[in-house]
């Protein structure tokens, strides 16, 4: 055409959409994609009858079984007696009778205190009494001559009233000096220092020949009785009604059994015993808001120690027949709790729905479902992130659900 011409650089028409096309063709594709995902693989969704990307999922069935309700506590294992020996008498550690562990019982001998000072002090007494009572004697003798003397008025009732009051004179003197002897007595008796209760001894806290005195305050050695031992724990004051209502059923019980307590580790991992509740304190801890408890434990293999940390856990009834299921099916929504329950749709495909549940009482590995689950249903216990209700699901496992650990 007349003063048309193309210049260097310039592109012709067709050139230019075809470069638009390359440019547009893979963002239809991507869109194209997207819509069919949409459409037909959303989440796994079941489409039309067709199940994609099923997620896989571990199983377990509810299981009905006599549960106990354990209340769970931070304690101390306190020894049933514990004992420091020390002398009641000052003097010199003669000799030790004891190894440093030993167990001792009630009455033997641990140490002697050198005994010459008191038996002589006895000794002393003893002569004084003697003496005493000898005067004592030549005084009722005059005392029942004058009394002849008096009847028939040869002397004067002035003279028998002075010897009868020298006679009881002698009498109060007499008492006194048995009294000194019997102390006397005891003083040597302490000298020989014997176990008060029995137990096992700790590390001597003196050697033979030291000066001992009956104010030291650091005492010979420590007696602790661990055979039966006591443990005292806490409870929050919420479950104080659990364990009163639990403490009036046994006072009606006939066979008037303790409520059990359980020992644990640290670690929770170890039982080291199995005791009875002695008692519940009569108040609440303002400051903690807990109340303290005391259990009695045989411990005939010294499992437990004086002063060792333990987990308590009381046992105040036992549920029966309750259903349950292991406790990582429950979760925990903005609607509460629910449990995703495994059942067949009309295509015989396995299918989730979830379940609002009320939740009891509750372990690391079990719970029990008080409300909207019956004996026997399915529930998935792994795999539960990938979940909706109503989906379809692979069942990868079947796993069975915990007993429950009855108290020993």
């Amino acid at each position: 055409m007349p003063g048309f011409q193309i210049r260097r650089g310039d592109a012709p028409a067709s050139t230019f959409f075809t470069g638009r096309r390359r440019v547009l063709l893979p963002v239809l594709v991507v869109v194209a994609g997207l819509l069919c995902w949409r459409l037909f693989f959303s989440g796994g969704a079941v489409r039309k009858g067709m199940t994609v990307d099923m997620p896989p999922v571990r199983i377990a069935a509810a299981l009905v079984q006599d549960v106990p309700h354990f209340l769970n506590g931070l304690g101390t294992v306190l020894p049933s007696s514990d004992v420091l020996v020390t002398s009641r008498v000052d003097g010199q550690l003669q000799r030790l009778h004891f190894k440093e562990g030993q167990r001792v019982k009630a009455g033997d001998l641990l140490a002697e205190i050198d005994p010459r000072p008191f038996q002589a002090a006895l000794d002393q007494a003893r002569g004084t009494l003697a003496k005493d009572q000898a005067q004592l004697e030549n005084a009722r003798r005059d005392l029942a001559r004058y009394a002849k003397l008096a009847q028939g008025d040869f002397i004067a009732a002035q003279q028998f009233e002075t010897q009868r009051a020298l006679a009881r004179q002698y009498q109060g003197t007499v008492e006194a000096d048995k009294a000194a002897v019997d102390s006397a007595a005891l003083q040597l008796s302490y000298s020989r220092i014997t176990a008060p209760v029995s137990g096992r001894l700790g590390l001597r806290n003196v050697d033979e020949g030291n000066m001992i005195k009956s104010s030291d305050t650091g005492g010979i050695v420590r007696i602790t009785e661990v055979s039966p031992c006591d443990v005292v724990f806490t409870l929050p004051e919420s479950q104080v009604p659990l364990v009163v209502r639990a403490l009036r059923e046994h006072e009606d019980d006939v066979d008037r059994q303790p409520l059990p307590v359980q020992a644990w580790d640290r670690e929770q991992k170890r039982l080291l015993g199995v005791g009875g509740l002695l008692s519940m304190d009569n108040q609440i801890d303002l400051s903690t808001g807990t109340v303290k408890l005391k259990a009695r434990f045989p411990n005939a293999e010294g499992a437990l120690y004086p002063n060792q940390f333990v987990n308590a856990r009381l046992l105040v009834r036992t549920l029966r027949n309750a259903i349950t299921v292991p406790t990582s099916a429950v979760q925990v929504g903005s609607r509460g709790a629910y449990i995703y329950v495994v059942g067949k749709n009309a295509e015989k495909r396995d299918i989730v729905n979830v379940r609002q549940v009320t939740p009891g009482i509750a372990t690391d590995s079990l719970t029990v479902i008080d409300k909207g689950l019956k004996p026997g249903e399915m529930v998935v216990v792994d795999g539960l992130d990938r979940l909706r209700d109503g989906i379809a699901v692979k069942i990868a496992a079947t796993v069975e659900t915990p007993k429950a650990a009855l108290a020993e």
